[in-house]
């Protein structure tokens, strides 16, 4: 399936409104999180950032921390976004990154 600029728009921006909405979870001391015009910053305690954000032209969410990089297309079969380099699911992926950041279990 492929998707049109406007069905991708609409998966990318509600899967980073889901995501936000699970972060708000966690202390803001701890992690503060900001989206706006899809991209999605979350700033950790000690100033350091993981940023998502879409890119409409590729049709794909784009991941980074410190000197990581992931890139994710939207598999309809799984209704998930994988990593383009089989790296894992971009929920597993940014949960995994989270965590261990924080030093304990975060569940998207």
């Amino acid at each position: 399936m492929t998707l049109t600029d406007h069905d991708f728009g609409k998966r990318a921006d509600g899967f980073m409104a889901e995501v936000l909405n699970a972060l708000d979870e966690i202390d803001p001391d701890d992690l503060d999180c900001m989206l706006a015009m899809g991209v999605l910053t979350m700033e950790f305690s000690d100033g350091t950032k993981c940023i998502m954000n879409r890119q409409t032209a590729a049709h794909q969410i784009w991941l980074a921390h410190g000197a990581t990089a992931w890139h994710f297309d939207f598999d309809p079969e799984t209704e998930s976004w994988s990593d383009t380099k089989n790296r894992g699911d971009l929920r597993s992926v940014l949960a995994e990154t989270i965590g261990t950041k924080l030093g304990r279990t975060v569940t998207l």
